[in-house]
């Protein structure tokens, strides 16, 4: 039988519709609406994510961290020989402006947002988990701010996968991987002994989006942008917000 993932339970649905408006409308992509989360939400990951906010491509998903960005924490996470126990999740479930970044970073304590984020935090991991890692300022300040950490999960603060700085990009996560190694227990099917980051962030540094993370029917390269990567276009996704309607304009293009 297809993979795919048939959707949060009835009591994550619930959770996920009491999501607090942002705080400044206009500081987010408000009008398509929030994206909450992509992995498992049944307690068994090992590892939970958090980035700082969806992007275009995880619009058309409906699930978090599935475009370029998300592909290369894919290609993370299978360094730690994980293929299915992580949850990713994200400070904001509404699309950030980044010229509105720092000051949203401000507003991450905001009550009604700090109380709705700590209990999806919480609630989507267990005693199964091993690791937070926290991918770039947004993040770390959303963990910092979460009270209820299992603190029997290792801390790892490292860039964001769409960070402007390469170097510090793969420093962080290059020395992520080896501290994780050694903590985090690799799936069945896993292998965490394959080559860590080298100087320069390779094809092979990324993964495909496995489909057990993606909806019924979701077309066979949503969540692999390889082929957009190896394009001349310098173009990263498959979907992008185009200027100057990028409030309520979406382009998707599929593979020739």
């Amino acid at each position: 039988m297809a993979e795919f993932d048939r959707g949060p339970t009835d009591a994550f649905a619930d959770l996920f519709a009491r999501v607090p408006d942002p705080p400044e409308e206009e500081s987010f992509w408000f009008d398509w609406g929030p994206v909450f989360y992509r992995g498992r939400l049944d307690g068994s990951a090992r590892v939970l994510v958090v980035a700082s906010d969806p992007g275009p491509t995880e619009r058309v998903a409906g699930r978090g961290l599935v475009g370029d960005a998300g592909q290369r924490v894919q290609g993370f996470l299978g360094k730690l020989g994980l293929t299915r126990s992580y949850v990713c999740l994200n400070a904001w479930a509404y699309a950030v402006h980044p010229s509105r970044a720092q000051a949203m970073k401000e507003r991450l304590d905001d009550a009604a947002q700090l109380h709705w984020r700590n209990q999806v935090f919480s609630e989507a991991v267990g005693l199964q988990l091993q690791a937070v890692v926290a991918m770039g300022f947004m993040a770390q300040e959303a963990v910092r701010l979460w009270d209820g950490r299992p603190q029997q999960a290792v801390l790892a603060k490292v860039p964001h996968p769409s960070s402007h700085d390469p170097v510090a990009l793969l420093n962080g996560w290059r020395e992520a991987v080896t501290t994780l190694r050694p903590v985090v227990t690799p799936d069945d099917d896993g292998d965490n002994t394959g080559p860590n980051y080298g100087e320069v962030f390779e094809e092979a540094d990324y993964r495909p989006i496995p489909r057990r993370d993606l909806p019924f029917g979701a077309p066979a390269f949503l969540g692999d942008d390889a082929w957009v990567r190896a394009g001349d276009a310098g173009l990263q996704n498959s979907v992008r917000r185009p200027a100057p309607d990028d409030g309520h304009t979406l382009l998707w293009k599929a593979p020739d």
